[in-house]
């Protein structure tokens, strides 16, 4: 690890505010396994997830609950899981990618480079996507217990104080 990432990591928040969104046309609070490991591996990790829904597939409904959730000052990140994948009903991809300011490339990519490590060459059917809408943080995982414990647990854990620093600096400077 670089000197300038070790200093950055130990100027991080310990714990940063999150929301978990579960996008999905049949999820429940009873059955949102997705959204429960998210939550489960963020507290795990000393963060607070703050606000957790589920909205259905549908842009206008997934892009509005996005906005709410982005406006709340205790929220420094959002998770969402599900409605990735190539379906005509799955529209998180198209919302996120038009709502985010700054892509973090990386996500994805190393999301989908951990996921061929598991599934093989299922993993290009992934639309794992991140970036930042102003300040805040918005990951975008599909909604499998274990995309979502690839994801949360291999790259946001490991990493989302670092982001959310880095967002905040930038929002005190401008």
């Amino acid at each position: 690890m670089s000197e300038s990432v070790r200093h950055h990591r130990e100027s991080a928040p310990e714990a940063i505010r999150a929301a978990v969104l579960t996008i999905s046309d049949t999820r429940t609070p009873e059955t949102d396994t997705g959204g429960d490991v998210a939550e489960e591996l963020l507290g795990g990790a000393g963060h607070e997830v703050v606000a957790r829904e589920i909205v259905r597939d549908e842009a206008t409904s997934i892009r509005n609950t996005l906005v709410d959730l982005l406006a709340r000052s205790d929220v420094d990140a959002v998770v969402t899981t599900g409605g990735t994948g190539i379906s005509g009903r799955d529209t998180t991809y198209e919302v996120v990618d038009r709502m985010i300011e700054k892509k973090l490339d990386g996500f994805g990519e190393l999301f989908r480079m951990l996921s061929y490590e598991e599934i093989g060459a299922a993993a290009v059917l992934s639309r794992a996507v991140a970036g930042t809408v102003g300040a805040k943080l918005v990951a975008s995982l599909p909604g499998s217990r274990n995309a979502v414990r690839l994801g949360v647990g291999k790259l946001l854990v490991p990493e989302i104080a670092h982001i959310v620093f880095e967002l905040r600096k930038h929002q005190e400077k401008g």
